[in-house]
């Protein structure tokens, strides 16, 4: 029989991280990539670990500031959007709050789309005041933009499809103004992912997700990420180590393999979406229709220019006749199709704007943006469209 000493080192040291750094001499590597569940990685001696701190030699030394899972992503993302480099966070807010933050400091400026996912508008109209940061909320699509720019502006920020009334800003545009001013580009492409469009190609800068939305697409992970140039991923890296924001190796596996069928997800979505929105828009309860894919669509035009392949995304928003009590019946009056206050599933859910995403917005703030107390906003998901399309009649009918 062993003795305790033996049995704790077979227990504590075999079978562990080095079984893994002699599987590097083998003639095969695993199909899909493993999920490195480690916090730490080990070294043999002090120069290994010198030379990555100085950039000399790759590597990794602790999970809170990169992984492989988390880099293999990156990869990922940064191929599909035509970026340089990408980080992977642990939400789309920390992506989005701590790219902005990596530019900005007290006294400087910004200038932003008033219609916005209403969590960043909230960092931007509150949490940058405290901070010393103001923001100018400008109408991309009808207000003047290098009006509002200032000496002390830093950066300029829209969405791709703007969030809950899909216009669509012009990104080359905007980017011209931007760049003609030394400013960066920051775009939210979470509605539209690089299937549909690729803001990089457009003039911007930085892509940023949600990646919990359509790059997961399954409703299983909470991630963000950030995609652009090295040097600017460089400047934000930082504050995603600082603050603890990087997405964990289990997260991170699971958006590797969620982006596989990204395409495939994203075009049925879209395809879908229409459908639908051309069966809303001839009903006699519903106001108006929001989605850029619609021949009617004030946006249809900026969107066509700016879009891939004849897809317009996967989510519409409507206007029910009958205000906030229409939208409270017609919600109770669905079956599967679920009251969810998120989005991109691969089922068809709604939101309700005015009571979820932008809940705290001000009265004010709500009717500058357009969004209305019957407004609702839906995630078309991957079922024969002709049954969401019953399902909403059937609802639609009970009002």
């Amino acid at each position: 029989m062993s003795d305790a000493r033996s049995l704790s080192q077979a227990l504590l040291h075999t079978g562990d991280g080095q079984f893994a750094k002699r599987m590097k001499d083998h003639a095969a590597v695993p199909e899909a990539l493993p999920v490195y569940m480690t916090s730490v990685f080990a070294f043999d001696d002090v120069p290994s670990v010198d030379a990555i701190y100085e950039h000399e030699a790759e590597g990794y030394i602790y999970s809170r500031m990169r992984h492989p899972n988390a880099d293999a992503v990156a990869e990922i993302l940064s191929a599909a959007d035509g970026g340089e480099d990408a980080l992977v966070f642990s939400s789309g807010m920390a992506a989005i709050t701590l790219s902005i933050l990596s530019l900005v400091q007290a006294g400087d400026h910004i200038v932003a789309s008033p219609v916005l996912y209403g969590g960043v508008r909230d960092f931007l109209e509150k949490e940058l005041r405290r901070l010393g940061v103001r923001v100018t909320f400008v109408d991309l699509l009808r207000e003047d933009v290098e009006a509002a720019l200032r000496p002390e502006t830093k950066l300029i920020y829209t969405e791709t499809l703007c969030n809950p009334l899909l216009e669509v800003p012009d990104l080359r545009r905007i980017s011209s103004i931007a760049h003609a001013h030394g400013l960066p580009l920051l775009v939210d492409n979470t509605f539209a992912t690089p299937v549909v469009a690729q803001p990089i190609s457009l003039g911007a800068d930085l892509v940023l997700y949600s990646a919990t939305k359509y790059l997961g697409g399954h409703s299983d992970i909470v991630s963000g990420a950030a995609v652009g140039s090295r040097d600017l991923i460089e400047r934000i890296r930082p504050k995603l180590v600082l603050y603890g924001a990087v997405s964990g190796a289990q997260d991170c596996w699971l958006l590797a393999r969620s982006l596989r069928t990204l395409q495939l997800r994203v075009t049925r979505h879209s395809q879908n979406a229409l459908r639908v929105a051309r069966f809303l828009e001839e009903h006699p309860k519903v106001e108006k229709v929001y989605y850029p894919g619609l021949a009617s669509s004030p946006d249809h035009a900026r969107a066509q220019a700016q879009f891939r392949d004849g897809l317009y995304g996967g989510m519409l928003t409507v206007d029910l006749a009958g205000g906030e009590r229409a939208a409270t019946d017609f919600v109770a009056a669905l079956e599967s199709i679920k009251y969810v206050p998120s989005l991109a599933g691969t089922a068809t859910t709604l939101s309700y704007p005015a009571k979820t995403s932008h809940r705290f917005y001000t009265p004010e703030a709500l009717e500058k943006a357009g969004i209305t107390m019957g407004q609702l906003r839906f995630s078309i998901g991957l079922e024969d469209p002709d049954e969401i399309i019953a399902e909403m009649a059937r609802a639609l009918d009970a009002l």
